[in-house]
């Protein structure tokens, strides 16, 4: 397989709008992950535009539980953008600290409930294909592909990370690194070749957001 097969032959079957939607939101979320690295807190604005964006792209690309992580997303950002406004002196600004035992307990059940949750939603996935009527709806997970099955898991991974960039915590960076690597193939797969790049992009952003976040600095408690 080629590149043009990758990344340009998809986009030949879709509708202008929907690229210009896959690049609005990638060229957003790119901002966001910039100004995350920066600890600005314009990392949320940017990132409520990408999100809300994606919540409709991967919904009609079948990425269900990609599509609920950008939802949660979406509302974690009005979450995160209150508590780092309240934790910034300068209202654009804030300092990290590392996560306690009781924050990485609370990101294991976090993780476990988003695993269940989401699997739940790819059961009755042919109920919502179906128009959501129950009529002729084969239930089950016989009709996940393997990108189906990452989805679930990167959906999980990415629910901690945002919980712990939301509470300035250094360890969010290692949730979305993974992620982010994960993504790339799976993007690929489903014919979205924007955001693969993206994902790339943002697992070079990540490590470098861990590396600034890590500098020696008086951490909060």
């Amino acid at each position: 397989m080629n590149l043009h097969e990758l990344f340009i032959k998809p986009y030949e079957s879709y509708e202008t709008y929907q690229i210009i939607l896959e690049a609005t939101a990638t060229l957003f979320g790119l901002l966001s992950v910039y100004f995350s690295i920066k600890k600005n807190i314009w990392v949320y604005p940017t990132g409520i535009i990408s999100t809300a964006l994606y919540v409709y792209i991967l919904f009609k690309f079948g990425l269900l539980g990609d599509m609920m992580i950008n939802f949660y997303y979406t509302v974690m950002s009005v979450y995160g953008w209150v508590l780092w406004a309240k934790s910034s002196e300068d209202h654009v600004h804030v300092e990290v600290s590392a996560a306690t035992r009781k924050e990485w307990a609370v990101s294991a059940g976090l993780f476990l409930i988003s695993l269940i949750l989401v699997t739940v939603v790819y059961y009755y996935k042919p109920f919502i294909d179906n128009q959501f009527s129950a009529e002729n709806a084969d239930f089950g997970l016989y009709h996940l592909d393997w990108a189906n099955w990452l989805d679930i898991f990167t959906t999980a991974i990415f629910l901690v990370g945002m919980w712990l960039m939301a509470k300035r915590k250094i360890e969010n960076w290692i949730f979305w690194i993974i992620g982010d690597i994960i993504c790339i193939p799976m993007m690929l797969y489903k014919g979205l070749g924007i955001t693969s790049v993206q994902y790339l992009v943002f697992t070079v952003m990540a490590v470098i957001g861990y590396l600034e976040w890590k500098k020696p600095r008086k951490l909060m408690p």
